[in-house]
């Protein structure tokens, strides 16, 4: 027996020193083996394509429009990174985009507060929308789907109903405010936006939280076994009531960065967002069942879903038919992560 043992070790041994190159080609596949490679390898033929298929593509006009609206679903789409890690989704996002900036709007234009207060108010509603569903998903038991869902229509109900259905024109007096959400500057002959440097600074902030801290390690946990994440001592109930509450904050801040870009807040801005984030986020790599969720790959989905639904529009082919891009590209990646993640299982 003993011999046998110590057979299995020379062997082993033996094995390192004739296959040096066995843990560098171990690292290679795992690093092929990550959705976000996948994610970018769509993301680079996709752009690639529609640059030969229309060179105007990448230009730099094209580019300033696509980088113009980019951050503003990329934002929602960060917070709903985090809550999708954590197991749970947000339907209402849509909804809570339109609501912020209406109700920012009323309260300026009519001269009830400054547009200072009036804009923390707005936040203050979307905080108690997230808190709501947070609560009810949690304390209740009610899936997150039905409750957002339920939400989703409320809080688009109260945008049409205040507004009587009628966009409002947004504040577009100078001030600190307006150029902190929607001033504008030129970089390398692009057009950019300020929404652009929140964007990158959540996006660092984010990636930091999800891959660094240990409320990161919460999240990843609540996703992928809540009862024994509970069972160490993790407060899952908190942590996704948080999340939640983040994630409708980032809505609505989106919201009002796009109302004061485009001089405009209507009760209906945002429909079908949050279908859209979702995808973005599902097609970077973060897990539908949560557990797993990536800061990287939610950015690559933002650029793929942004270059798919501008380069339809400038080969030819019908707006409307962005749907069906988006609906195969997701299937696409679906069945990509799964082929990768038992992969990974076999070895």
């Amino acid at each position: 027996m003993a011999m046998k043992v110590g057979g299995r070790l020379l062997e082993d041994e033996m094995s390192v020193v004739t296959e040096p190159d066995v843990l560098p080609r171990r690292r290679w596949r795992g690093i092929a083996a990550s959705p976000e490679v996948a994610s970018l390898i769509i993301l680079a033929i996709v752009l690639i394509g529609f640059s030969l298929a229309r060179p105007a593509f990448l230009s730099p006009l094209n580019v300033s429009n696509m980088m113009a609206f980019l951050p503003e679903l990329g934002i929602i789409a960060l917070g709903m990174t985090l809550l999708l890690t954590a197991g749970e989704f947000d339907l209402s996002v849509g909804a809570t985009f339109a609501l912020g900036p209406v109700i920012v709007m009323l309260l300026a234009q009519n001269g009830v507060v400054d547009i200072g207060t009036a804009l923390a108010i707005g936040l203050l509603v979307c905080i108690a929308i997230g808190t709501i569903n947070g609560l009810i998903v949690t304390k209740i038991g009610i899936s997150s789907f039905l409750v957002t869902l339920s939400m989703l229509m409320i809080v688009r109900g109260v945008a049409l109903y205040i507004t009587q259905g009628f966009p409002l024109k947004a504040w577009n007096e100078p001030g600190v405010f307006v150029t902190m959400l929607a001033g504008s500057f030129t970089l390398g002959g692009f057009r950019l936006y300020t929404s652009l440097w929140w964007f990158i600074g959540l996006t660092i902030l984010t990636a930091y939280v999800l891959n660094y801290s240990k409320l990161g390690n919460w999240i990843s946990a609540i996703g992928s076994n809540r009862n024994a994440a509970v069972a160490r001592g993790v407060p899952a109930d908190r942590v996704k009531i948080g999340l939640f509450i983040l994630t409708s904050v980032l809505a609505g801040l989106a919201g009002m960065i796009s109302a004061f870009r485009i001089s405009n807040a209507s009760p209906v801005a945002g429909t079908g967002y949050e279908l859209e984030v979702i995808a973005m986020v599902v097609v970077g790599g973060t897990a539908l069942t949560g557990g797993r969720g990536t800061v990287l790959g939610t950015i690559i989905g933002a650029l793929m879903l942004r270059a798919i639904r501008n380069g339809i529009v400038l080969i030819g082919v019908p707006g409307l038919a962005f749907n069906i891009f988006v609906g195969a590209i997701i299937l696409v990646m679906l069945i990509v992560h799964a082929t990768i993640q038992k992969g990974g299982g076999r070895r």
